[in-house]
């Protein structure tokens, strides 16, 4: 394996560790901003070294497409091309399953989409999959999964989840660089507790590098979200790194990673900063709002990044409807405040005061102690005691919800 994971510190379920890749040593807990066709949208290489992102995530389907694997390859694989010193990781284009499924069709042997390019139909399956990568060269690349949208439930569930389990094979059996590229499984089965717990036992046999828990973030109620990233973090191997697909609120991030998960990925933080939305430690900050015509402080008056330290609010107003720059100028602080949180979450953990960031984080969120019910029962069962920030009607209703849950439900979580 081309990966040494080394937990350096914990909480109850919650750890921080260091994971060495071979083009960069991450810490964890980490965000992996998304650069689809390799690049994330008005940033360049140098701003996202210096906002300290440690892997960024490209889409082996949107790759193999445009420029293509091949030309990649030439070109000296994809970390040249963009010039990337650090760590990348590529999806296996199985989600695009799910947003694309008008232009697919799913059977044993793989996906047939319809390119959105040319029209022409395009074969995907688990062994050019790992192929695409292997051409891309990222340091971690992601098995082909059979991906269902969490709101559909019947046959189609447990389907997918035994198609996973053979796909897996069919791309360790493709895969030929596993002493420079890492490959994750995927652990797949909706929101059914037995399916997910099949589907753990059946990757963890295969001894992988690393894993990934796919399928959320797809519009599941987060109360099913949590229980099943706390099921099967509480099943995946202590000594390699979990991955939530998808994920990209800070808040999921804070509670994943209170229930032992370790990296995260989404378009969450710039696909919302150009719709000129900026993240800030109380949630959100709408920049097109008139009330930001006049305003002069910087977006948070608390962060230190460049956007912070040299822009208003006002100024990022007169920009965001108008002019590109509103939009990598949000980006910029976005990310930073991801890769900021993610060193937070980090040092929090190393330093035993993991409780204590919770809290602070959840009180600045939620200043009126409105913790969602979902937070609470997550924290529960990761045993962060919240009450200091929490409404005491809202703990203890969470409290009774957690001490009501049978046997089986507790062994679930």
């Amino acid at each position: 394996m081309a990966l040494r994971f080394e937990v350096l510190g914990r909480f109850n379920r919650a750890r921080a560790a260091q994971l060495t890749l071979p083009h960069f040593v991450c810490q964890t807990p980490l965000f992996m901003p998304v650069g689809t066709q390799g690049t994330i949208k008005g940033l360049t290489t140098d701003q996202l070294e210096e906002i300290g992102c440690q892997i960024i995530l490209g889409n082996t389907y949107h790759l193999a497409l445009r420029p293509t694997s091949e030309l990649i390859d030439e070109l000296g694989g994809l970390h040249k091309f963009m010039n990337w010193p650090r760590a990348l990781l590529t999806d296996s284009g199985g989600f695009q399953m799910v947003s694309l499924l008008h232009l697919a069709d799913i059977t044993e042997k793989g996906v047939t989409f319809q390119s959105p390019v040319d029209g022409k139909p395009m074969l995907l399956t688990p062994e050019e999959s790992i192929q695409i990568q292997n051409r891309i060269g990222a340091d971690i690349i992601m098995a082909l999964d059979d991906v269902v949208k969490t709101t559909i439930t019947g046959p189609r569930i447990e389907e997918a989840m035994y198609r996973t389990l053979r796909w897996i094979d069919r791309c360790i059996a493709a895969h030929k660089r596993p002493y420079d590229q890492n490959l994750f499984g995927i652990v797949q089965g909706g929101l059914d507790p037995v399916l997910r717990d099949i589907c753990v036992r059946g990757l963890v046999d295969r001894n992988l590098p690393g894993y990934a828990i796919g399928g959320l973030a797809g519009g599941e109620d987060k109360d099913s979200f949590w229980r099943v990233v706390a099921q099967c973090t509480a099943t995946l191997p202590e000594d390699k790194p979990r991955y939530v697909m998808g994920v990209g609120y800070p808040l999921d991030i804070v509670v994943c990673s209170a229930l032992g998960a370790d990296m995260y990925d989404c378009v969450y933080p710039t696909r919302t900063a150009r719709f000129g939305t900026a993240l800030v430690p109380e949630g959100v900050l709408k920049l097109k709002h008139k009330a930001m015509a006049e305003d002069t402080r910087p977006i948070d008056p608390t962060c230190a990044c460049m956007v912070c330290k040299n822009y208003t609010r006002a100024y990022i107003h007169s920009l965001v409807t108008k002019d590109a720059m509103g939009s990598q100028l949000l980006s910029f602080h976005n990310l930073y405040y991801m890769m900021q949180l993610s060193r937070n979450l980090h040092s929090s953990i190393v330093q035993g005061k993991f409780p204590e960031f919770v809290c602070n984080f959840l009180q600045k969120m939620f200043p009126k102690g409105d913790i969602p019910e979902w937070v609470c029962n997550a924290m529960e069962v990761a045993e962060i005691d919240i009450s200091s920030c929490c409404a005491p009607f809202r703990y203890i209703q969470a409290t009774k919800v957690q001490s009501n849950l049978n046997e089986d439900e507790i062994q679930a979580v």
